[in-house]
């Protein structure tokens, strides 16, 4: 029986989670770009609150409304006003209204509002550009303005701007998208025209504080067509970006693309079976390299083989694939050893990681891809296939159950955490997930399967 654990919750995910901002010391984020930027910065200060939220800039006068107190600051020393209020909801903090406009308070008052909110542990959220209600934009040469305390920066995008012409009707500082999108104005802009933008240094990019997150937000995949370009997009940006969202407002859909890697697990000795099962023939392949090719075809990166016994035989297997190799010399010491060097291998941005068996050849990419959709829209700390009513393998790991890996001990596998991140399944029908090979009579049956 499967055990402990749950089928799926297709629950829909917050922003603040699908942000990660929901399990962090208070975040100190700043939202540039255009597209519903306003109306995602708001929505997430509800995910967070109580939270302040102020700009840098300006915000319309008819977007206080959003909040539940709004403080007028005009002269540094009204932020005391602060001290006298109840933290709860929306906090507001502007300048005075000129013009239907809601301007940035003083700036001095920016630097006190992060000393007074961290102390207070209450996340600050800050627009930091305009946009004129448009979809998309190119930052202006005064653009955007991110205090350097920030540790988050959220581009929006709105994929509506997607198939229109480019013009100022339908794009703020459509003179610079040209130049940055390499697009001309009047043409119809592409997929990739927006993709230049956002992964360009002067645009999505532009004046990101060197440490902070970068977070691409693309809004209004409203349509079947545009949420398949924005999962294009949001992968793509990956490449600049520690993670891309895409939402969908009339499903209300999140979905999370970050980087997913593939850990294969293949440092043990073989010794019940007699030979290394790593270099098994499986239809003219070795096993390790049936399992790494699985892995790139569903897109994993990076793939680490951690090794062990058999490192030079197993280098020698993989030598023309694109994978890294991490040695674990303490291999003897068991599984969990194998499973610390494969974490401490991964990238800083990597969102998850799906541990592969070196006895399993028959592992699907498809498998794989649908361990990764799921964790797309879940985010659930730890996912399976569950096949005949049994957990079976790979299983995908949430960077947030990486601390909890890195502290097992013995020849355990990551079964030792479940207690602490119960596992979810996905339904699968596929029962070969069910063999390993620990005996000849088994391996001659995966053969013949």
């Amino acid at each position: 029986m499967m055990g402990n654990g749950k089928l799926i919750n297709r629950k829909k995910l917050s922003l603040a989670k699908a942000l990660r901002l929901d399990h962090i010391p208070p975040p100190r984020v700043a939202f540039v770009g255009a597209g519903g930027k306003t109306t995602a910065l708001f929505q997430l200060a509800r995910d967070l609150s109580p939270c302040i939220v102020t700009t840098t800039t300006h915000l319309g006068a008819w977007q206080a409304k959003e909040a539940d107190q709004h403080i007028i600051i005009h002269k540094s020393e009204d932020v005391n006003q602060l001290e006298e209020i109840a933290f709860s909801g929306i906090i507001l903090v502007t300048g005075e209204e000129k013009g239907e406009r809601l301007p940035s308070p003083p700036d001095e008052s920016l630097k006190w509002l992060e000393q007074f909110s961290s102390y207070h542990s209450l996340p600050l959220l800050i627009e930091a550009d305009g946009a004129r209600q448009k979809a998309l934009k190119a930052p202006k040469e005064d653009e955007p303005v991110i205090p350097d305390f920030i540790k988050t920066v959220i581009t929006v995008a709105g994929l509506s701007g997607i198939e229109k012409s480019l013009n100022e009707e339908n794009v703020y500082n459509a003179e610079d998208f040209a130049k940055l999108g390499n697009i001309k104005e009047g043409e119809i802009i592409t997929a990739e025209n927006l993709s230049n933008v956002l992964l360009h240094e002067n645009g999505g990019l532009k004046k990101i504080p060197k440490n902070a997150r970068r977070i691409a937000l693309l809004t209004q995949a409203d349509t079947p067509e545009l949420e398949a370009k924005s999962g294009k997009i949001a992968k793509k940006l990956l490449s600049k970006f520690d993670s891309s969202i895409t939402t969908n407002l009339l499903t209300f859909n999140i979905q999370t693309f970050e980087a997913a890697s593939a850990i294969i697990l293949a440092a043990g000795s073989s010794s019940r079976f007699g030979q290394a099962k790593q270099l098994l023939d499986y239809h003219g392949k070795p096993f390790i390299c049936a399992i790494a090719e699985k892995a790139l075809q569903a897109e994993l990166s990076p793939i680490i083989v951690v090794t062990g016994a058999e490192d030079d035989e197993i280098r020698n297997a993989l030598k023309d694939l694109p994978i890294e190799i991490a040695h674990n010399p303490n291999w003897k010491e068991g599984q969990s050893s194998s499973i610390q060097a494969g974490i401490k291998s991964l990238p800083t941005k990597t969102g998850s990681a799906i541990f592969l068996l070196a006895d399993q050849p028959q592992v699907t990419s498809t498998v794989l891809r649908a361990l990764v959709e799921e964790h797309q829209r879940t985010l659930k700390p730890v996912i399976a296939p569950m096949v005949e009513d049994r957990r079976a393998n790979p299983v995908l790991f949430d960077r947030a159950t990486f601390p909890a890996l890195l502290e097992l001990q013995g020849d355990i596998g990551g079964r030792g955490i479940f207690s602490k991140f119960s596992p979810s399944y996905i339904l699968w029908l596929d029962s070969s997930l069910l063999l390993d090979v620990d005996t000849n009579r088994e391996y001659q049956n995966l053969l013949k399967g």
